[in-house]
């Protein structure tokens, strides 16, 4: 009779082994799961895109924070006692607690394949949302996160909840505002000197910028707002006036991604970062010339 081999009895794994394997697939995850950076897709006034070498640093009270590469700083339940300042290698702003408006944001002109100024230009003097005193009553940060390029500033009051995003970035869609007040909210954004709303003659759309054509020092700077469950109601060649319902946002969107031809946002004011993306590419038509600020 041929003898046969038994073979040993397959053993479970050790729980440390277990363990191991499970923190290992974890942090490959983690990218993925890290809150505030699953944004919309370009379109969509989200902060997603290529590193373009941002390093965002914001002052809270008086104390800047700026993490090492790679980690995260957080803040929650804080009050602001002056403006939230926020500064980075291509973008600044500050947040005023006193209204929860963004004021002055800033394109540096910080040295880029994708920047579109060569100097500090103020590309919006403020973005604000027209709130009464009930609704701003009692302004606290309930939560706020800072990871490399990318800021998500998150306000609690009385009357509801507010939150700003924002990236780092010479371009892309790199800001939005969002509102959860119940009720819709007006936003007022008045853009900065020397920059106006003009229709563009390759897409019909209505977008923002200074006319000064590229070079070889720039890109044109070409700029759109971007809103969803939001609807217009005045348009000038420096202001815009929205109304924004509760759950809504205004984005902001800005360079080739402020002209492609898209389909634009679909409703939603839920779980909105992760969804609408832009699978593949989209048309990019050519610089508007010499355009010609509305009215």
């Amino acid at each position: 009779m041929a003898s046969t081999t038994r073979q040993p009895a397959s053993r479970p794994l050790p729980l440390r082994a277990v363990l191991v394997l499970l923190l290992a697939v974890l942090s490959a995850l983690a990218p993925l799961l890290a809150p505030g950076t699953a944004w919309a897709g370009s379109d969509d006034g989200g902060a997603e895109g290529g590193s373009a070498g941002g390093d965002f640093s914001v002052t809270v009270n008086g104390r800047t924070y700026n993490p090492a590469a790679g980690r995260e700083t957080r803040l929650q339940g804080v009050t602001p006692t002056s403006s939230i300042t926020v500064r980075g290698q291509h973008v600044t702003y500050r947040i005023d607690p006193a209204t929860l408006g963004v004021y002055d944001y800033t394109l540096t002109g910080a040295p880029s394949a994708q920047r579109m100024v060569t100097r500090p230009t103020v590309v919006f003097a403020s973005k604000v949302p027209v709130l009464t005193a009930a609704q701003l009553r009692s302004v606290r940060i309930s939560d706020l996160r800072l990871r490399d390029d990318v800021l998500v500033t998150e306000f609690s009051t009385a009357g509801g909840k507010f939150k700003v995003q924002s990236k780092d970035a010479p371009q892309g869609g790199i800001f939005q505002m969002e509102q959860e007040f119940g009720t819709a909210v007006e936003y007022v954004h008045t853009l900065g000197a020397g920059l106006f709303y003009f229709v563009n003659e390759y897409t019909g759309k209505i977008n923002f910028g200074d006319g000064i054509a590229a070079d070889a020092t720039h890109q044109m700077l070409l700029g759109k707002d971007s809103p969803q469950v939001a609807t217009k109601l005045e348009q000038t060649a420096t202001t815009t006036r929205w109304s924004v319902a509760s759950g809504g946002r205004m984005g902001g969107v800005l360079g080739e991604d402020a002209i492609e031809l898209s389909a634009g946002a679909t409703d939603c004011t839920t779980d909105c970062q992760a969804r609408n993306r832009i699978q593949g590419s989209v048309p990019v038509p050519p610089d508007p010339t010499d355009p010609t600020p509305i009215g």
